[in-house]
């Protein structure tokens, strides 16, 4: 072991605040909002094969043995794929046809998640950024590399289809200067990119970072060959630790997070879902290639454990990798219950659950999936109901490894020190595994002011690059300000990030009132078409940066 490797390792582990969240996620998920939505409405996201990826009809077969033929209908599926505004990241309409959606997917949600945090992304231009992302399928360039596809090639197929423009693309078009790399490790791909994203901020190669994944289902090929090894569910469903687990469910996904230091994001004021307070990585030999290994997925445990300096009996919940299958769940059960209890036999019971119940498992980016459902718990202090449990698995011993699977909403209680400790599991089917420990976020050192209508007005500053996305920036922010999520924020937060939080687009809207609900009327009358006092909208000539004028009037008569 190298010198700098050993000094890496006794030094403490720096905690990493998760400050911004952009996601798609089956079941309609496009915001943090929505997946919470989700989540607690104990919403199944899963669904039949749309038409417009393959036909069920022609693939469809019960028999496994069958060639050529898929025996599951069902899937977790992300709609609107086709739609994207190639302008809006600077990509020519010539351009945008080659770019494989798993790229578009990733700059929409990276694009969200800094605006979830507050942060306009040119601020960061020409700087350390890093960008990590997980990657594992490869459907659209298989389709674009068909020999039938041949005649259509052109200037921008290697660079639209390409695994590593994935991350690169994101770093050209923001103009990050940090490291921009993809990872592949199959399943484990985004939990593992994730890990890199936070040991480059430990080791000052980035100001900040970005890491998550993506995952879609364009042709049934994989899902052909899954089948042959009889790795999925006939139903279409993830049955995680219950007796009817009989595979996955394929599922598409996207989601990206933005991560500075804990002490970087307190300084600069950032919202804080919750804090990394340790991350580990690791492979290793086992029966077969796909076969998971429990001691193994024990280490990778224990080394997070020990890098959060925190001990087993600590952690109230894991986010499992819990595929539902009828090997690899009595498997991690196990592995858990065994570091769990390790240094208390009688603590009270861990919860485990998997959102893979939700919508199934998105491969390269369920493990961004998982962290996120976490973080979104460690927001609101409740741990929602795992999907599908209802015969406890036979193989796994609930009682004895000191587990249990939450079946309702129930609150997330703190420990005596006030944290609320996770962890979260990802697996790769070759056998690389990560895991990490996260923490409710600490208290903001200044309180927000208590919510209020009051007398004094706000102005809400909204903006787009055309008058039809202005309008439906409108009704988003409209819906918001009119949701439960809104309570947990004042008039001058929301006012504050719109102004300074945001980038500043062509078609702008500014919108004054004094109620949530006052200016949510506003905007909906906006939206629709109204004129009202108080809203002012309009384009602006010159969007380009004004320089300083200073204006001498002498006596103002001249």
């Amino acid at each position: 072991m190298q010198d700098s490797e050993l000094a890496a390792q006794s030094r403490p582990y720096q905690p990493i605040a998760i400050v911004g969240i952009g996601c798609r996620f089956p079941g309609g998920v496009s915001s943090p909002l929505d997946f919470w939505t989700l989540l607690t409405g104990q919403v199944d996201g899963t669904s039949e094969v749309p038409p417009d990826r393959w036909s069920i009809d022609k693939y469809y077969d019960p028999d496994p043995k069958r060639i050529g033929k898929v025996y599951t209908k069902r899937g977790g599926f992300i709609k609107g794929i086709s739609g994207f505004d190639p302008q809006f990241f600077g990509i020519s309409q010539r351009e945008v046809a080659y770019v494989d959606p798993q790229h578009r997917l990733l700059l929409e949600t990276t694009w969200e998640a800094f605006e979830d945090a507050g942060i306009a992304p040119r601020t960061w231009s020409d700087r350390k950024v890093g960008v990590f992302v997980g990657l594992f399928t490869h459907d659209y360039e298989n389709i674009h590399m068909r020999v039938s596809e041949r005649p259509i090639h052109g200037p921008h197929s290697a660079t639209g289809v390409s695994t590593t423009i994935a991350a690169n693309r994101l770093s050209y078009a923001f103009g990050f200067t940090g490291p921009s790399m993809v990872i592949d490790t199959a399943c484990s791909s985004s939990l593992v990119a994730l890990h890199l994203a936070c040991r480059s901020l430990h080791e000052k190669e980035s100001e900040l970072a970005i890491a998550g994944g993506v995952n879609l289902q364009l042709l049934p090929e994989m899902t052909m060959s899954l089948c042959k090894a009889t790795m999925l569910a006939p139903d279409g469903r993830c049955k995680s630790f219950d007796a009817r687990a009989n595979g996955y469910a394929r599922a598409d996904g996207a989601a990206m997070v933005v991560l500075k230091t804990l002490e970087r994001a307190q300084a600069d004021g950032d919202p804080i879902y919750a804090v990394i307070m340790g991350s580990a990585d690791q492979d290793g030999r086992t029966q077969g290639m796909t076969v998971p290994n429990g001691e193994a997925q024990q280490i990778v445990m224990k080394d997070a454990l020990t890098l959060a300096d925190v001990t087993p009996s600590q952690i109230s919940y894991v986010e499992a990798h819990g595929t539902g299958t009828p090997v690899g769940d009595p498997i991690e059960a196990n592995a858990l219950g065994t570091v769990l209890r390790s240094n208390d036999p009688d603590r009270d019971p861990c919860v485990i659950g998997s959102v893979k119940s939700n919508f199934g498992h998105t491969e390269s980016a369920a493990g961004i999936a998982g962290l996120i459902k976490v973080a979104l718990m460690q927001r609101h202090g409740y741990i929602p109901p795992n999907l599908h449990f209802e015969t406890p698995n036979p193989n796994i011993p609930f009682e004895e490894l000191r587990l249990r699977v939450p079946t309702a909403l129930e609150e997330w209680r703190t420990g005596a020190d006030g944290r609320r400790l996770a962890g979260i599991n990802s697996f790769g089917f070759g056998g690389t595994n990560a895991h990490v420990v996260l923490a409710n976020a600490p208290v903001p050192q200044v309180q927000a002011a208590a919510r209020g209508d009051g007398d004094q007005a706000h102005l809400v500053l909204l903006s787009a690059r055309s008058e039809n996305a202005l309008k439906a920036n409108a009704r988003r922010h409209s819906d918001f300000l009119r949701s439960e999520q809104s309570a947990a924020v004042t008039l001058a937060d929301v006012s504050a990030a719109l102004a300074l939080g945001r980038e500043h687009h062509p078609m702008r809207l500014a919108v004054a009132g004094r109620t949530p609900t006052e200016i949510a009327d506003l905007l909906d009358g906006f939206a629709a078409g109204q004129r009202r006092q108080g809203v002012i909208s309009g384009a602006v000539v010159n969007a380009g940066a004004a320089g300083i004028v200073f204006v001498c009037s002498g006596m103002g008569q001249q």
